[in-house]
């Protein structure tokens, strides 16, 4: 029996080939070596009395086998010791067709005629695909950026796509909506690489004026132009040995966008009025909320920069593709808000519903700059959907009640205050609206009537703003916005 084993690991491909058939073993290794496949190749006694870590491979290609043992306890020994290795017969075993449900999920094929590098190639394909679509193993632990927040497909997707590329030095873009987080995406591949004890030097290409761009990438040397009184390092050469993050690279000018394509072909420059070669060993990251294949169609962007820059593409979803992060980004931007002095709010579930369906045009950002808004408004607080602002407000609040104004109507003492106050306008109503001859001053009249009245409603209760409101019959918002106006304080 053989068998073969290959798995898709972060590198390359390798196989483990088990036969107790030398010829047909002595055959196979000869393929592998010839497609240039990694591989073990050993018998069965070899493969159960060894310590082969076939973690490290993805598939088992199983030919003949000398032990008395069943196919089904050999596909259970893969299953258990090496993480759901999957399996390929070279050849029909008897016991095929008495395969459990659990042992047909981890046999790929049973071969019908000799193995042959363009099946071998095939078979590898068809392993990585079921590992990458049916297994989660150690190999394939998704690497955590701690930065990047959130366990929605698209997150848990773009943190794969990331994972692939933290320590290659390719030229990586990044695309995505304003407010997706494209520059925290680019922090977290410079963090967890191999350069990240280096430099991680931003440069918003929009940002700086077009004339001053070249002296702020590249440097330049003392008396270079007017107001260059001295030499000045650019950000290639504070970048050396780390990560040079060039956002918005879509509003770079086309004369830059000229020797931008010198440097991340040569990795060499000149400082801006300098003769000396400066070599810089640094990693280039790009990002955009334009879309450069359009303005590669229109001529406003150079179509052999954006094939250079666009080595390894990845593309930051925008919020409203991935909603179900809204609670979890809600509660870390409240931590932040709550470390920066603001105050920690909560939430109510209407206002996290309501959230969700916002459209997020600003993506995290609004969002963010939302929860910063809130914490200043209501510090401590718990914000429902009243709180929020009028265009976050997708759902109806489940208990507009207690946004009017409320009294504990079973006190009997308020009923005093209410019958006491009704008393009083009785007996004065008469002489308070009469007209006098020579006329009034009605603003006055009512200012000086409403500041009377506020002023015995917080005698009658005890300088309580809600229960003096019960007794004009007003919002307590109303109240303070009037006392407010006239100047009026509790004692």
């Amino acid at each position: 029996m053989t068998v073969i084993v290959a798995m898709n690991s972060p590198v390359l491909n390798k196989v483990i080939l088990v036969d107790d058939d030398e010829e047909r073993r002595a055959s196979l290794q000869t393929i592998l070596s010839f497609i240039k496949v990694q591989h073990t190749v050993i018998s069965f006694v070899e493969l159960l009395q060894s310590k082969v870590h076939l973690e490290h491979y993805s598939i088992a290609l199983i030919g003949q086998c000398n032990l008395p043992i069943s196919l089904n306890k050999l596909i259970h020994f893969f299953s258990d010791s090496y993480e759901n290795t999957p399996l390929c017969l070279l050849e029909s075993w008897n016991d095929t067709e008495k395969l459990t449900e659990k042992s047909k999920k981890l046999l790929l094929r049973v071969l019908n005629r000799d193995m042959d590098d363009e099946l071998l190639t095939d078979l590898l394909h068809e392993a990585q695909i079921y590992r990458s679509v049916r297994v989660v193993s150690k190999d394939h632990l998704q690497v955590e950026f701690p930065l990047i927040i959130g366990q929605s497909p698209a997150i848990i997707e773009l943190k794969q796509v990331m994972s692939k590329v933290v320590n290659r030095d390719v030229n990586i873009y990044i695309s995505g909506e304003s407010g997706t987080g494209k520059e925290l995406v680019a922090r977290s591949l410079h963090n967890l690489s191999s350069r990240a004890r280096q430099p991680f030097v931003p440069v918003n290409c929009g940002a700086i004026p077009a004339e001053l761009l070249e002296s702020e990438l590249f440097g330049h040397e003392k008396g270079a132009f007017t107001g260059a009184v001295s030499s000045r390092a650019g950000r290639f050469e504070m970048a050396d040995g780390g990560t040079l993050f060039l956002d918005e690279i879509g509003d770079m000018p086309l004369p830059m966008q000229v020797k931008m394509l010198r440097v991340l072909q040569e990795r060499c420059f000149e400082r801006v009025g300098g003769t000396k070669t400066i070599k810089v060993d640094v990693r280039i990251v790009t990002a955009t909320h334009r879309n450069l294949e359009k303005m590669v169609q229109s001529g406003s962007f150079r179509e052999d920069l954006f094939y250079r820059l666009n080595v390894y593409p990845i593309e930051v979803p925008a919020l409203r593709d991935r909603k179900s992060d809204i609670q979890v980004l809600l509660q870390a931007f409240t931590e932040r808000a709550a470390e920066q002095g603001l105050g920690r709010l909560k939430f109510q579930r209407s206002a996290i519903d309501s959230l969700e369906l916002h459209p997020w045009d600003g993506n995290v950002r609004e969002l963010l700059n939302l929860i910063e808004r809130l914490a200043i408004m209501y510090p401590d607080g718990v914000v429902g959907v009243s709180e929020l602002p009028i265009k976050c407000r997708h759902v109806d609040e489940p208990d507009p009640s207690r946004y009017q104004v409320q009294s504990d109507m079973n006190l009997e003492s308020d009923r005093h205050f209410v019958s006491v106050l009704e008393e009083a306008a009785q007996t004065e109503q008469a002489a308070l609206f009469v007209l006098p001859d020579r006329g009034l001053d009605l603003k006055q009249q009512i200012e000086d009537l409403e500041t009377t009245l506020i002023h015995q409603a917080l005698d009658k209760s005890n300088q309580v703003v809600a229960r003096a409101a019960t007794l004009l019959s007003i919002r307590r918002t109303t109240l303070v916005e009037k006392m407010r106006k006239y100047g009026i304080v509790r004692k």
